[in-house]
C-alpha cells in the first residue's frame, strides 16, 4: 500500500517588514516575530515528520533586506532538516539581481532548501512528491504564470502539487484587475492534487484542491483569518487532500471603531480595553461626544491598555468634548471663561481646528477645576 504524502504549506513570511506606524520598541518586536514564526514552523514540521515544507512566495518583504537578515532567515529554518521548496513572490521577485541572488552569493541557502528561480518541477523522490513551481520573475505580471503547469510532465504515480503566488481571478474580495492572476480552475486544468498559493494574507480555500495558507504571523489590521500554516495530507494521486489549519501566530491584530454618546458607552469600551492581552495589537478609533469626567476616565483606560498590550494606536480626534452642567458650573458659565469654553466647543466641529479646540477645552476645564480645588483648600 502506498504511503500517504503529507507536507506543510505556508506563505507570505514577509521577512524584513518594517512597522513604521508603531513606537520603535513595538516595531522591533513585531519584526522579530516574523523570524520567530519561521522557527515555529520548522519545529512543527520536525515534530510532525512531514515530507516537505512548501513556501508560496513573499519569503522576504523587500529586495533590500540586509545580508544579516537573509542569514537569520535561513538560520530560523534549521529545526527541520527535510526538504523545503520556496518560491519568489511579488515582494521578492526572482530578478536578475535580487534577494535570492544575494542569498546564493552569501552561500547561506542550505542543501535541503530548493529555490527554483524559473518555472519547473522540483521532484522529491523520497516523498513521492512533484512540486510544480511558478516563481515570479517580476513584481507585476498580467500573465498567468501557472498556465505552464498544464504542460508539465511528472513521473507516473507522483503527487502533483503546484506552488504559486498571485490572485485567483474573481475569488478574492478586493483584487479587481489584480496583477499576477491565477485561473480559479488551475488545479483541475493542470491535474494537480493540490495547489499551494501565496499572496492573500488570510487562510482561504478556493476549492478542495486549492488553498491560500495566509501569513503565519498577522501583520495588518484585517480579519481575514491570518496566523496559520496548513498541514496537507494526500493519500495518492487523484485523492482529495485533507487540510488541517494549524495555528502559528502569536500576535492578534484588532481594529475597533467606536461611537460614544452616553457615559455607559465609554464604560463598556473601558471594560473591553481591560480584557486585552499582552499579545494584542489594537488600532482604536473613537468618535462621538462625552463630558469631561467621561473623557478623563476613558483616557485613563486607554493609557492602562497601552501598558498591557503589545501595541496600541489610539485615535480620539473624533471624540468631541461636551461640557455637562457640572462642567459648566466649574467654568462659571456666565462669565468670560464660559464664553471661551462655548467658542472652543463650537470649534470642535471644524475638521481643521477640532483637535486643537478639543485639547484647549480640556485644558481649560482642568485648569478651572484645579483652581476651584485650590481655592477650596485655602
Amino acid at each position: 500500500m502506498a504511503r500517504m504524502t503529507h507536507f506543510l504549506h505556508t506563505a507570505d513570511w514577509q521577512i524584513g517588514r518594517q512597522y513604521g506606524q508603531f513606537e520603535t520598541e513595538d516595531a522591533a518586536i513585531l519584526a522579530e516575530a516574523r523570524f520567530d514564526v519561521v522557527a515555529r514552523i520548522a519545529t512543527l514540521a520536525a515534530e510532525r515528520g512531514v515530507d516537505a515544507v512548501l513556501v508560496a512566495g513573499d519569503v522576504f518583504d523587500t529586495q533590500g533586506v540586509s545580508d544579516r537578515t537573509i542569514r537569520r532567515l535561513f538560520g530560523a529554518m534549521a529545526a527541520y532538516a527535510g526538504p523545503w521548496v520556496m518560491i519568489a513572490g511579488n515582494h521578492d521577485a526572482a530578478l536578475a539581481e535580487s534577494v535570492w541572488s544575494r542569498a546564493a552569493q552569501l552561500g547561506c541557502i542550505p542543501s535541503n532548501v530548493h529555490v527554483p528561480l524559473r518555472s519547473g518541477v522540483v521532484d522529491l523522490d523520497s516523498a513521492n512528491l512533484a512540486v510544480l513551481a511558478a516563481p515570479l520573475t517580476q513584481r507585476h505580471t498580467y500573465d498567468d504564470v501557472t498556465q505552464a503547469f498544464d504542460a508539465m510532465e511528472t513521473q507516473t504515480g507522483r503527487i502533483r502539487v503546484g506552488l504559486a503566488h498571485g490572485s485567483v481571478a474573481g475569488r478574492l474580495p478586493d483584487t479587481i484587475d489584480a496583477t499576477n492572476p491565477i485561473a480559479a480552475d488551475r488545479a483541475s486544468r493542470a491535474r494537480l492534487d493540490y495547489l499551494a498559493l501565496g499572496d492573500w494574507h488570510g487562510c482561504l480555500a478556493i476549492d478542495e484542491h486549492t488553498w491560500y495558507a495566509g501569513t503565519p504571523e498577522q501583520d495588518r489590521f484585517r480579519g481575514n483569518e491570518p496566523g496559520y500554516a496548513l498541514h496537507v495530507r494526500i493519500d495518492g494521486p487523484g485523492a482529495v487532500p485533507l487540510v488541517e489549519r494549524v495555528p502559528t501566530g502569536k500576535y492578534r491584530w484588532l481594529a475597533w471603531s467606536e461611537t460614544l454618546s452616553l457615559p455607559s458607552d465609554a464604560q463598556a469600551l473601558a471594560a473591553r480595553l481591560a480584557e486585552l492581552r499582552a499579545e494584542d495589537v489594537l488600532r482604536l478609533d473613537v468618535q462621538g461626544h462625552v463630558n469631561m469626567e467621561t473623557w478623563e476616565a476613558l483616557q485613563g483606560a486607554v493609557d492602562q491598555a497601552a501598558a498591557q498590550v503589545r501595541a496600541l494606536l489610539p485615535d480620539l480626534s473624533g471624540l468631541l468634548l461636551e461640557p455637562d452642567e457640572a462642567d459648566l458650573a466649574e467654568l462659571r458659565a456666565s462669565g468670560y471663561v464660559g464664553e471661551v469654553a462655548a467658542q472652543l466647543q463650537a470649534l470642535q466641529t471644524d475638521p481643521d481646528q477640532a483637535a486643537v479646540a478639543g485639547e484647549a477645552l480640556r485644558l481649560l476645564l482642568r485648569f478651572q477645576r484645579e483652581s476651584a480645588a485650590s481655592g477650596a483648600v485655602k
